[in-house]
């Protein structure tokens, strides 16, 4: 009986590292393919490192946590940065292009709009600082 419950719990740890690696594969493809492909966000001042989210209308985590977020951090920066927020709906060529298959989707840009961080799904303030300041310090 324990060798079935201790052979369950190796399947289950198995799978769920095939899954961490997945996920982790998965981001690192994507900010490769908008490196390829990089196109410079509408709206993007060179020289600030920036924030590029893009979102939908009905999107109700967009409304209700990730935009907070954004402005949590706009709150602790301030001018540092940018926030250029894109209607996935209004410019579904862009939204394919930077490799968006879900809302919200963020990504932290360097000071020349070159991506260096994704965030798929709502990202936490903590989590995008955490992130901004990477990139800030990658600069200095």
């Amino acid at each position: 009986m324990n060798t079935d419950v201790l052979l369950r719990l190796l399947t289950a740890l198995l799978i769920l590292g095939a899954g961490i690696v997945a996920f982790t594969l998965v981001n690192r493809w994507l900010l490769w393919r908008a490196r390829r492909g990089f196109l410079m966000p509408p709206g993007f001042h060179l020289g600030k490192p920036a924030i590029l989210y893009f979102t939908t209308p009905e999107c109700a985590p967009c409304k209700t946590l990730q935009r907070p977020a954004l402005q949590r951090v706009r709150e602790q920066l301030g001018e540092a940065f940018q926030i250029i927020e894109i209607n996935a709906y209004d410019h579904p060529q862009l939204a394919d292009q930077w490799g968006v298959f879900s809302i919200p989707t963020t990504f932290v840009l360097d000071a020349q709009g070159h991506p260096r961080f994704v965030n798929r799904g709502v990202a936490r303030a903590e989590q995008l600082l955490h992130q901004i300041a990477q990139v800030t310090q990658e600069r200095s």
